[in-house]
């Protein structure tokens, strides 16, 4: 199937921008040549409409370049002009069934990808490539939506009703790229209170009763009844076949299991896995005895002195032990004398400490990434009830950071929010603009009927008359002859 071929949707939105600003023209130069074939819309496309899946699609994903925050706000837009449709249009797009947004978000990512992969120099070293997991509050403010449910934040440690939302980011050594996620409910301990709503409340949420069973959005709700750490398998899997390569899986301590660690070790492809463990009751192989954390520690101090990083700072310890039958390396580390000790697994024996830390430092990206979506892609802020909506508006906004990312590398901005300030600087100022040429249309049709003139005759007899003026005239001169 071949890609869709129009390109004038897109080159209409681009004549918007005429001050010739670098990331903009950045930005449309990948839209324009980005391939999404025709098929990943075909189901929903239909005849007698204005406007193809593809191009809803396009809008969708330039709202937040437009300063759109919703769908309800596209006729406020200056967009809105060029294009007048309503705000149904984007609802049901949204909403369908039909879309299979993992694949379209690969099929997008994927290419993404490869031009930041190209963007290396012949200089560069071979980076160390990490897939990063981690999972996020995604708050609503009702109670309405379709599989919502009482999570709880261990950042602010309260309660909100809402989604989980474990995702995949892909770290190439310079920029992030999303490449999954899932969202999860918690359905918690109290059976008579399943997923913390009453029979009452979950009653009110929203059901969708058109889904098909073999869908690819029956799928994703079958995910949110899933567990993470097997959600997080099936991502990993899908990123393999779909030729992800990667080097480490960076993981926090929540995720940290022998399940995931196995499924990472038994894959035909070297990867390695490199996360934090907590101080638990599991139990590793050590001098031929099954020791916790704790004591493994505790044996190391009596029988070796720490020692010291200068990079980082810190003492540390490191041994090599036995998880169930895979060897790993335990890397216990502490800042001062009066700080916790921390532990990093890792099932690259020949890792030393220092390599270790600097690459689980590049974990704290996918926290980066939580907080530019949430601040300035709307992540999360979605208010459609049914959970095919929820999935879409987070697939775009995933989409949206990807595209921001590629051009905060090329362009060799500082920060992720200075590049969105510079894209959405114009749109603002258009926007204004827009409203002014409005108020004068509005001025001029009220002219024309009253003076019995056509308004297209009155609008080139003034712009005839304000050329032949500044032809002249000399602006210069005007205080003098006046």
């Amino acid at each position: 199937m071949l890609p869709y071929k129009s390109t004038h949707f897109i080159g209409e939105l681009q004549t918007y921008f005429t001050s010739g600003e670098k990331a903009v023209t950045t930005l449309f130069q990948h839209l324009r040549s980005l391939k999404i074939y025709s098929n990943m819309f075909r189901a929903i496309d239909k005849c007698n409409t204005q406007y193809s899946g593809k191009q809803i699609f396009t809008l969708l994903l330039l709202f937040p370049f437009f300063t759109i925050k919703d769908s309800s706000h596209f006729n406020e837009s200056s967009v809105y002009q060029l294009y007048k449709c309503g705000k149904d249009v984007f609802y049901e797009f949204l909403k369908s069934t039909l879309i299979e947004w993992r694949k379209l978000s690969y099929q997008v990512t994927k290419q993404l990808i490869e031009r930041a992969r190209k963007s290396f120099d012949d200089s560069d070293n071979q980076p160390i490539r990490c897939l990063i997991a981690d999972d996020t509050d995604l708050p609503k403010r009702g109670r309405c939506f379709e599989l919502l449910s009482r999570i709880f934040s261990h950042v602010t440690h309260t309660y909100n009703y809402g989604f989980k939302g474990l995702f995949l980011c892909y770290n190439d050594g310079k920029s992030v790229f999303n490449l999954d996620f899932s969202l999860h409910g918690e359905k918690g301990n109290d059976p008579e209170k399943p997923y913390g709503l009453t029979k009452k409340q979950q009653k009110k949420r929203f059901q969708n009763t058109k889904r098909a069973k073999k869908s690819s959005s029956q799928q994703r709700v079958n995910e949110y009844f899933e567990t993470k750490i097997d959600n997080l398998i099936a991502m990993i899997r899908t990123a393999i076949v779909q030729d992800i390569r990667f080097d480490y899986l960076l993981t926090d301590s929540w995720f940290t299991c022998f399940k995931l660690i196995n499924f990472i070790v038994t894959r035909k492809v070297t990867h390695h896995f490199l996360g934090m463990v907590k101080s638990d009751k599991t139990k590793y192989g050590y001098k031929g005895k099954l020791l916790t954390l704790n004591q493994i520690r505790d044996s190391l101090k009596h029988s070796t002195k720490a020692k010291t990083s200068k990079k980082p700072n810190c003492k540390f310890y490191e041994v090599i032990v036995d998880f169930k039958g895979i060897t790993v390396k335990l890397l216990f580390c502490r800042m001062t004398k009066k700080s916790k000790w921390h532990c990093l697994l890792t099932t690259n024996v020949a890792l030393n400490f220092e390599q270790a830390f600097e690459i689980y430092a590049t974990r704290w990206t996918i926290e980066v990434f939580f907080k530019e979506c949430k601040q300035l892609l709307r992540l999360g802020k979605c208010e459609a009830r049914s959970f095919e909506a929820q999935i879409a508006a987070t697939t775009l906004c995933m989409l949206q950071y990807n595209l921001f990312s590629l051009v905060k590398r090329l362009d060799a901005y500082e920060s992720l929010g200075a590049l969105f300030r510079q894209t959405t600087a114009e749109t603002i100022e258009l926007t204004v603009k827009e409203r002014i040429y409005l108020i004068i249309i509005e001025i001029l049709t009220e002219i024309a009927q009253k003076t019995e003139f056509e308004l297209d005759f009155l609008i080139e007899y003034i712009y005839a008359e304000y050329q032949q003026f500044t032809n002249n005239k000399n602006p210069k001169t005007l205080s003098r002859t006046a």
